[in-house]
C-alpha cells in the first residue's frame, strides 16, 4: 500500500498521480482511494463510492484528467452545508472547522475508518 499526499493545490491533485501512472502494475480501480472534503454533504457524514463523476469537485476533476478515467474509489467527507451568507465556498472549505463541525466529523471518524478498512479488504461499500 502507498499513501500519497499531494503537495499541490487541491484543484491540481492529479499531478500527484504522475508517478503512479508510470508504474504499469498500478491499477486505480483497486489501488486508489481519494479522500476529499465535500460541502454538498452534511458535516458528520460521508460517502464512499467505487467510481462516478467528479460531481463538480475540481480536485476530483484533476484526478480524472490524470487517470483518463472515473474508475477509482473516493471517500467524500461532509463539511457542509455552506452557512448562510457564505458566498465563496473555497474560503469556507479552506477555513478551520468550527467546534461543532469538528465534533461531528470526529464522531464520524470510526465509521469512515471502518469503510476504508472494508475497501482495503476488497469489500463493496454499503
Amino acid at each position: 500500500m502507498r499513501v500519497l499526499k499531494p503537495t499541490t493545490y487541491m484543484n491540481r491533485s492529479g499531478a500527484a498521480l504522475v508517478s503512479l501512472r508510470a508504474d504499469p502494475a498500478f491499477n486505480p480501480v483497486s489501488e486508489l482511494l481519494v479522500l476529499v472534503d465535500e460541502f454538498r454533504i452534511a458535516s458528520g457524514t460521508f460517502r464512499l463510492r467505487l467510481d462516478g463523476s467528479a460531481g463538480g469537485h475540481n480536485g476530483l476533476k484533476s484526478i480524472e484528467g490524470a487517470l483518463q478515467s472515473q474508475a477509482y474509489a473516493r471517500l467524500r467527507i461532509g463539511v457542509g452545508p455552506l452557512p448562510e451568507g457564505v458566498g465563496d465556498w473555497a474560503d469556507y472549505v479552506l477555513a478551520p472547522a468550527d467546534p461543532e463541525q469538528r465534533e461531528l466529523i470526529d464522531q464520524a471518524l470510526p465509521k469512515m475508518a471502518d469503510a476504508v478498512e472494508r475497501w482495503l479488504r476488497g469489500e463493496t461499500p454499503a
